[in-house]
């Protein structure tokens, strides 16, 4: 299945997934967003992990409710935001990965 977790950074919650064996079988979709873990919604949350769009596209859905979301970008080692409520981000921003 999936299994997540969750780092805090500063006002940054990194939640990282692992996908068993590599593939999600879409029939199992539903499930693995239920298993994301609830973050604080006055944070922004990066969402890590290799997986399918719809993946992302439903983790990016749920998260919703926080200020903003953003994708990490491996090869820049930054968070990107992909949607926002906080006039604080910006769709595009880049964000640092302080670990």
């Amino acid at each position: 299945m999936i299994t997540y977790t969750v780092k805090k950074l500063g006002n940054m919650s990194l939640v990282e997934f692992v996908i068993e064996g590599g593939v999600l079988d879409p029939a199992k979709l539903a499930e693995a967003v239920q298993r994301a873990p609830q973050v604080e919604g006055t944070c922004l949350v990066c969402i890590s992990g290799r997986g399918s769009i719809w993946l992302y596209g439903s983790l990016i859905h749920m998260y919703h409710y926080t200020k903003a979301v953003a994708v990490f970008e491996p090869r820049l080692s930054k968070c990107i935001v992909v949607a926002t409520h906080d006039p604080a981000y910006k769709v595009g921003d880049q964000i640092p990965v302080q670990q």
